[in-house]
């Protein structure tokens, strides 16, 4: 593209955003909004507060949200597990266990499947 052709097509434009401009100006709702923000900008000089302050005021949970997320959330312990006690009928062999990885017991389960569970005792 030529110079020219770029100067024009931008002049074109300039002048497209100049006419929007020019109607936006002329709005009566954005006259209102410029007039409540010019006095409520005024209104926050006088009484020596900032635009966070009237955040925090009108709505605590944002504020409270952002500080949050800033500082790593607490880490509760975890629940300790409970001691699950098998005994085979077979063998009278007991297996206490906090978890499912315990070799005998996998042992167990893969040989017997699900009947395993029923050889568990309850205290």
């Amino acid at each position: 593209m030529s110079r020219l052709a770029e100067f024009r097509k931008l002049e074109q434009q300039l002048a497209a955003q100049l006419a929007e401009l020019e109607t936006l100006k002329n709005d009566s709702g954005l006259q209102r909004e410029i007039e409540f923000e010019t006095k409520l900008r005024e209104l926050l000089q006088t009484y020596g507060f900032g635009l966070k302050d009237i955040v925090g005021m009108l709505d605590p949970r944002s504020q409270n949200t952002r500080t949050n997320s800033s500082a790593p959330p607490e880490k509760k312990p975890r629940k300790a597990r409970d001691v699950k006690v098998y005994k085979s009928p077979l063998t009278g062999e007991v297996v206490e266990t906090k978890g499912g990885n315990h070799k005998l017991l996998k042992a167990w389960k893969a040989q017997f499947g699900d009947e395993v569970e029923n050889w568990r005792v309850y205290h």
